[in-house]
Order: C-alpha cells, then sequence, then structure tokens
C-alpha cells in the first residue's frame, strides 16, 4: 500500500468502521426488491451505487426530522467524542463538515476534532471535506430540489487565470497567464489542479460564499482559439476566471455554480439567459431605514431581482426605461461606499455591492444595458411613457420654444450640429439636456426628422403602408377613424406610444397655427416622408398624416378636459416667456415660505393631483417648521405684482390654479407663498356666530367692473350681508338687496389693486366670471374679519382637515424634485434629506415661479 495515501490513521479508521456497520447506515432503508443480485448488469450496477451513495437513497431515516441547523449543531457536538459512526451518520445525513461552529478559533468541525485530540475524527473529517449530502427526502420538495444542486458533480478541464486580489489583470497578461487546469465541481466546491492525474489542487472555492457570477458570451481569443468566459467573484476581493472550449460548456458549468449559491426562494433567477447573477445589498420603499440583501441577475436589458421584502417571488427593471441611473458615495462604518440608484416608473431602488470589484461589475453592465443599443426604436432610451427619450426631448424642447415660431419644423437646421446632437443623444439620452440659447430650434426639429427618418424599419411600419394609404378609400370620416385605430392597435407597444406623442405634438403645434402659420396639411408635407419612410412624398402619405393630426381627439380617444388644458397650456406657454419645459415634461415651482425672498424660496415638484394640504405640509417638512398649536398654515396664491393675495381651500387642486395664471395680464408676476393663516380662536369666534344663525354685516365701499349696479367710476357705499349667500343693499333703509350672489361661484381676494384708487389700503376683490367687485373697509381688522368669515361660509366651516386625520404628504410618493432623490441614503429622516436636497435647487439662478408645464395627456405615464 501507498504509504503516503494510506496512513495508519486511515487504515485504523477503515477497520473501525468497517463494511458492515458502514452497510447499516447506506444500506439502513433497502427494501428487498431493491438489492443488487450477483448477476446484475453493469448498467444496474452503476445506478445503485449512484443511488446508494450518491442519493444517499437508502440511507437511515433516524435524522431525517432534523433540520440543517440541528444536523450541524449536532456535527459538533459528536466530533469532540470517538464515536466515527455517529459523525458519518450525521454528515452524510445533510450535516455541512464546514459548518460554523461559534468558536472564534476553532472555527470548523475539523478544528473542534482537533482541539479535543480525537485524530480518527479529523481523519474522517478531512477525507470527506468536499462530501455534501441531501438531507432525507421527508422534507419539502423544494430543500431536496436545492440541497440536492450541490451534490452536483462536474470534472473537466478549463481555462484558468491566476486569482486578482484587488482587480484582473491586463488582457495582455491575461493571456500570457492563462493554463488549461483539471477543474472539479463536487460537494459545492470548485477545486482545480495541475492535470487530471493530481492528487492535490492547486487552489479550492467554496461556492457557498460566492457572490457574484459573470458570464462573457462574447468569444475571448487565445492563440489555441475562442474560449468561453466564466469570472467567480468571492468576499474576500478575489476574482477567479475560468475558460471553457464552447458556449454549452461555459452555460454547464455556471448553471451548475449558479444553482448552488442562489438560495431556493430566488431560484427563478438562473432560469434567465443572465450575463450576471449574484447578491447585492439594497434599499426601496418598503425598507428605508436599512440594507438588505436581495439577488439580481442581468438578462440582456432587464434587471430580475428577489428581494426580502416583496411578497412577490421576483420582479424586474427595464433598464433601458430608467428615469434615472446616477452613483453617489455615503460614508458607512467610516468608509466610502458607492452606491447606485436606479428609478423606474416612480419605483426607486439602491444597490450596493459586497466589494468594489463585484459593484464595478454590475454598474458596468447595468449602465451598458441601460444604453442604446441599436437603431431600432425598442433599442433606444426609453422614457416610462415607452417613448424614445430623444423624441420626448425634441418635443418639449419645441413646445417650449417653437409654438409661436413661424414656419417651425419647415426651416432647416445646420447638417453638423444636427449630426453632434444625434450623437450626443446615442451616448446617453438620459443624461443629455438640450438648453435655451446654447441649442438652436431649427437644430432640434431637424433631429427629430432625422430620427424618425433613420431608425430601423418606419414608425408606421413598412408592412402596414399599403393598410393606411387603403384607409382613404374610405369616404366617411367615422369609418376612417375607426380603420386608422385599428391599425395603430396593431403596432407594436414601442411604436404606438411614440406615434401618440407625436401626433399629440403636431395636433398641438396646428392649435398655434395662428401663430405659426403651421397648420396640419404644412405638418403633414414635413412628417410624411419622416412617418413612412419613403424616398419620394405622394400626396396619399400626407393625406394620412394629416388626417391622424386632425382626428388626433377621436383616433386617440382623449377626453375633452385633456384638450380644454392643451388650450390653457398653450396659452400658458405662449403667453409667459420665462417658463421651461424639463426634458420629462415635469412642472417645478417657486414656492417661498413667509415671504418672497430668495431665503425663502423653494423649488418643488407639482403634480397634477397635488392639493393644497399636500404642498402646506411639503414645504413646512422641507423647511423643519412645525406650527404653534392653534395656528393654522395655508398655501396663498399671490397675483397682481403682489397686490391681491387668496388662501386656497385645503382641497384645492394647486396645478389647476396655476395654469389659470396664463389668463392674467402679467402671469409672471404670480406666485405661492405658504404662511399662517388663522388661528383656532379666530375660527371658533367666526363659527360659533354662524352656527347661532349670526350672520356678518357691514358697511363697505363698492366698485363695481363692469359698472352696473351702482353708478359712476368711484366707489360707493353700500351694505354687505354675508351668510351662504352675499347681499347688497345700497342703504340701510332698503328692505330687499340690490344685488345678490352664490359665495362658491366667486373668489375672494385679500386688497384692493392701487390702480382702482380705494379709498382705504384694507379691502377685498371678488372675481366672477364676468364681473369683478372692490370693497374696501375702514381697518385691517375689519378686513380680516371679513375674508375669515367668507372663507368659512363658502366651505362651510369644512376649512381644514379634522383633528387627528393624518396629514397629507406628497414627498414619499413622488421621489424626486428637480433632479434629487428624496429617499435617504444613509440614515436620515426623510423630510431631512429632503430639506437639504431642496435646498441645493434654490441655488438655480434666473428660475421664474413656474419652471415647466407639465406634460401633455398622451405623453403622460
Amino acid at each position: 500500500m501507498d504509504a503516503s495515501i494510506w496512513s495508519n490513521e486511515l487504515i485504523e479508521l477503515f477497520i473501525v468502521i468497517g463494511n458492515k456497520r458502514a452497510n447499516d447506515f447506506w444500506a439502513g432503508n433497502l427494501q428487498k426488491d431493491e438489492e443488487l443480485h450477483m448477476d446484475s448488469p453493469v448498467e444496474k450496477r452503476k445506478n445503485f451505487i449512484t443511488q446508494k451513495y450518491k442519493e444517499g437513497k437508502f440511507r437511515k431515516t433516524l435524522l431525517a426530522s432534523l433540520t440543517k441547523e440541528e444536523l450541524n449543531k449536532a456535527l459538533c457536538a459528536a466530533v469532540v467524542k470517538p464515536d466515527v459512526l455517529e459523525t458519518m451518520a450525521l454528515l452524510f445525513s445533510g450535516a455541512d463538515v464546514m459548518c460554523a461552529t461559534g468558536d472564534p478559533v476553532h472555527s470548523t468541525p475539523y478544528l473542534l476534532a482537533k482541539k479535543a485530540g480525537q485524530s480518527l475524527q479529523m481523519e474522517f473529517l478531512y477525507h470527506n471535506k468536499f462530501s455534501d449530502f441531501p438531507q432525507h427526502d421527508i422534507h419539502s420538495e423544494g430543500v431536496l430540489s436545492q440541497e440536492s444542486s450541490q451534490s452536483t458533480f462536474l470534472c473537466d478541464f478549463l481555462y484558468q487565470a491566476p486569482a486578482a486580489a484587488s482587480k484582473l489583470s491586463s488582457e495582455k497578461k491575461l493571456l500570457e497567464e492563462t493554463n488549461k487546469k483539471w477543474c472539479v465541481l463536487e460537494g459545492g466546491f470548485l477545486s482545480y489542479y495541475e492535470s487530471d492525474k493530481s492528487t492535490t489542487p492547486n487552489g479550492t472555492i467554496n461556492i457557498n460564499e460566492v457572490i457574484c457570477l459573470a458570464i462573457h458570451k462574447e468569444d475571448f481569443y487565445l492563440n489555441t482559439g475562442p474560449i468561453f468566459i466564466f469570472e467567480i467573484y468571492l468576499p474576500s476581493e478575489r476574482v477567479f476566471l475560468f475558460g471553457a472550449e464552447t458556449s454549452q460548456a461555459q452555460r454547464k458549468w455556471t448553471e451548475a455554480i449558479a444553482k448552488h449559491f442562489v438560495p431556493l426562494f430566488a431560484e427563478n433567477l438562473t432560469e434567465a439567459d443572465y450575463d450576471l447573477i449574484g447578491q447585492l445589498f439594497y434599499k426601496d420603499c418598503h425598507a428605508l431605514d436599512q440594507w438588505r440583501k436581495g439577488w439580481f441577475a442581468m438578462d440582456k436589458s432587464s434587471l430580475h431581482f428577489c428581494l426580502q421584502m416583496q411578497e412577490v417571488q421576483g420582479d424586474r427593471m427595464h433598464l433601458r426605461r430608467l428615469q434615472e441611473l446616477t452613483i453617489s458615495t455615503m460614508v458607512q462604518n467610516g468608509e466610502k461606499l458607492d452606491v447606485l440608484l436606479l428609478v423606474e416608473k416612480g419605483r426607486t431602488l439602491y444597490i450596493h455591492g459586497h466589494t468594489k470589484l463585484d459593484f464595478t461589475v454590475w454598474h458596468t453592465a447595468i449602465e451598458k444595458a441601460a444604453g442604446t443599443d441599436g437603431n431600432a426604436l425598442q433599442d433606444q432610451q426609453l422614457s416610462k411613457n415607452d417613448v424614445p427619450i430623444i423624441v420626448n426631448s425634441c418635443i418639449a424642447f419645441v413646445t417650449q420654444y417653437g409654438l409661436g415660431c413661424k414656419y417651425i419644423y419647415q426651416k432647416n437646421g445646420d447638417p453638423l450640429h444636427i449630426s453632434e446632437l444625434l450623437e450626443s443623444f446615442k451616448k446617453d439620452a438620459r443624461s443629455f439636456k438640450l438648453r435655451a440659447g446654447k441649442h438652436q430650434l431649427e437644430d432640434v426639429t431637424g433631429v427629430l426628422k432625422s430620427f424618425l427618418s433613420d431608425i430601423d424599419d418606419a414608425l408606421l411600419t413598412k408592412e402596414l403602408y399599403p393598410y393606411w394609404i387603403s384607409a382613404l378609400d374610405a369616404q366617411d370620416d367615422k369609418e376612417r377613424i375607426k380603420k386608422y385605430g385599428a391599425f395603430i392597435r396593431s403596432l407594436p407597444g414601442v411604436n404606438r406610444a411614440t406615434l401618440a406623442a407625436i401626433i399629440e405634438h403636431l395636433y398641438r403645434v396646428q392649435k398655434c397655427s395662428e401663430i405659426n402659420h403651421m397648420n396640419a396639411h404644412n405638418l403633414a408635407l414635413v412628417f410624411s416622408s419622416c412617418l413612412f419612410q419613403t424616398k419620394g412624398q405622394t400626396s396619399e402619405e400626407v393625406n394620412v398624416i394629416e388626417d391622424l393630426i386632425n382626428n388626433y381627439v377621436e383616433i386617440f380617444e382623449v377626453k375633452e378636459d385633456q384638450v380644454k388644458q392643451m388650450d390653457i397650456e398653450n396659452s400658458f406657454i405662449t403667453k409667459w416667456k420665462d417658463t421651461q419645459v424639463s426634458q420629462a415634461g415635469d412642472l417645478l415651482i417657486e414656492v417661498y415660505v413667509e415671504r418672497k425672498e430668495p431665503d425663502c424660496s423653494i423649488i418643488i415638484r407639482i403634480s397634477p393631483v397635488m392639493e393644497a394640504e399636500e404642498l402646506t405640509n411639503d414645504i413646512l417638512a422641507i423647511k423643519n417648521i412645525i406650527p404653534t398649536k392653534g395656528d393654522i398654515w395655508a398655501t396663498f396664491e399671490v397675483i397682481e405684482n403682489e397686490e391681491l393675495e387668496r388662501p386656497l381651500h385645503y382641497k384645492e387642486n394647486v396645478l389647476e390654479q396655476v395654469l389659470r395664471w396664463s389668463s392674467l395680464a402679467e402671469p409672471g408676476s404670480a406666485y405661492l407663498v405658504v404662511k399662517k393663516f388663522l388661528t383656532a380662536d379666530t375660527i371658533k369666534h367666526c363659527s360659533d356666530r354662524s352656527t347661532l344663525g349670526s350672520i356678518k354685516k357691514g358697511i363697505l365701499k363698492i366698485k363695481e367692473e363692469p359698472s352696473k349696479i351702482l353708478s359712476g367710476i368711484s366707489f360707493k357705499t353700500g351694505i354687505f350681508v354675508c351668510d351662504s349667500q352675499m347681499h347688497l343693499y345700497k342703504n340701510v333703509h332698503n328692505s330687499k338687496h340690490d344685488k345678490m350672489f352664490s359665495l362658491s361661484s366667486v373668489k375672494f381676494y385679500r386688497g384692493v389693486k392701487k390702480k382702482m384708487k380705494p379709498p382705504t389700503s384694507w379691502g377685498l376683490t371678488a372675481y366672477s366670471e364676468k364681473h369683478h367687485w372692490h370693497l374696501c373697509c375702514d381697518s385691517s381688522r375689519a378686513q380680516t374679519e371679513w375674508m375669515t368669515s367668507i372663507f368659512i361660509a363658502q366651505h362651510e366651516n369644512d376649512i381644514w382637515p379634522p383633528a387627528g386625520k393624518e396629514r397629507k404628504r406628497s414627498i414619499t410618493k413622488n421621489p424626486k424634485i428637480g433632479g434629487l432623490p428624496l429617499i435617504p441614503i444613509q440614515h436620515e429622516g426623510n423630510a431631512t434629506l429632503a430639506r437639504k436636497n431642496i435646498e441645493v435647487e434654490q441655488n438655480l439662478k434666473g428660475c421664474g415661479s413656474l419652471k415647466s408645464v407639465i406634460e401633455s395627456p398622451w405623453t403622460r405615464a
């Protein structure tokens, strides 16, 4: 016997255990009809041996009820005693030979046996250090599936490069140092040997420790030909590189490795055709207070993941649809840590790696997958509504600066500038921003037309070309519109969304044709060749596009209120010159706190559904203001060069009010301010008086525009009585009112415009659709009492949410203000970090009150 292998301890171990004792365990559950006979064929013998020793099918089931943790605990207790048979039964029932013992010095069962002086136990554990068997099938099917993957056995020659301590070697050095090694994957360990004859491995990788597995689909060429690389990353910042001679062999090895280290709850990730799979730390809106471990896999342009706090087994992000992809640095345990922020359709995810190496791999892969990859529509970086960002950016820019420009889209830009802009968008459309002054309108319109003309296939698709043209045969408008609708529904999703955005934009442009001279026909002449991608241009193509523009509302089933809003926005844009449209079409508005001063300014996002209560509470939280008990703060609308102000009711839609500023003579002078409105005592006094049936009445000076009730242009004295309606009497002796109007139909502002030449400094201004009333009183106190009484009467005492009701906040629903995330990376409260982020926004210079108009109905998600 070879003494270098058969040591005295090994021989003694065989004698102690013996064949009979070993079989008592391995065949302890063997049925009579399953026994192997002397004359059994070779194939049956092979299957029997595999079932007996590899699968453990016939083992004793005395330990079957124990969990993995219980088996490991029992193993640690057994190895310090002389009974090797007990250790064998535990180990081959599913205990982990390399399990953690809880002893910082003697951290493995082998070291415990060494401490106890149990040489036979040490020998047995040493020779079975790569053994790992499934637990008995009394456990759940899922556990058996997971454990059986650990018993995977693979062996073959692979190319192997030396492990990198901090970073992978350069390609040239890698080519020089890559050699063929005999590799064996067994029992959860990957060992590589100098040759298939070697008994001692050059190195061993514990697959349980793998944090990331990267697969390179492209050929990696050596002198001997192509190899297919995969990399294994460990938390010790070591990277192992292996290469197979075929893609099939690469996939076989990587599947086996992934199935071993990816847990059962995330095993669906291994089913994807992934390029990268592993574990990362994450934060999302479900748990912002601490980092958690999640499992991720990259499949082309999708990031699949399974998160601890997620009820669904798996989810994914479409990386080309990311609204934001940024890298930042945070400090954790005194060390700087790189964090990647991903935002898609309102979902925010922060991730970081175990080491700088594995984070770099993930960051590089995600950044590449989130970029433009091809010339087809679906290969572009997309907005949240599946429209290419380049299209949305051009539309937003033209909407902002081109609605009032004559012959927009008919003017040609500079070919060199257009080419440079296209290149910038293709490089990273998400990061590239069009800027007024820096970029010319004609160049931007040229970019949009060039992009639509050059994409693979046409936006309307060449396959459907004859159908679009044949629709013109229908003389009836409704029938023709029905056909157009059917064709649009048959388009691919990205084409459909992009077409809706383009036609909505052209419909908007032609609604301003009195200013820009671009009616539907002129626009169709420009865009028909772009959307059909035909070399020539026929009248039929022009007619189809003109039809789509003119019948946009019917074809795309646009609601009436959306059309009205578009008209308001158009008026707003063409009248208010200092608005700015962001790439995503967000409405950013400057809100002041207490007074209009630079230090009191906050730039905040206004969503289409935001109510005044939400805005007020957000601003107070951002400024860290806690109202004194009994004080009520509100959002005020200030107009007419700060001469008039009105508190918004807490349920009032903020955006709706802001858009109405377009009808003012000077829209740019209007703004919002959050400040103290009333006290609880004032409200109680007015409410009690209302409950008792008392009413507000008094003498006011009045001037009406246009004048009907009172003759002349000066202020006249009148008696006003306020309950659920406003009554005006010419003098105190009249029993019948001269004028009555409903409070709900009138907006009351505190203040009177100076150009009205009011007799006092205190008063109110009332606006209805057809009339304006200017009311003056004799003191500031009277002004406050009238304003409060009218406000309470207008809203039937419902002027603020009842005590105890949860306050509305919008920050958590809209995680960004401008380009800044509001979900904290470090352990800070939402409001604190939000405050810091927004105060950065205050440094923006040259911003008017309104930063942009909202995106159109057909480009909203």
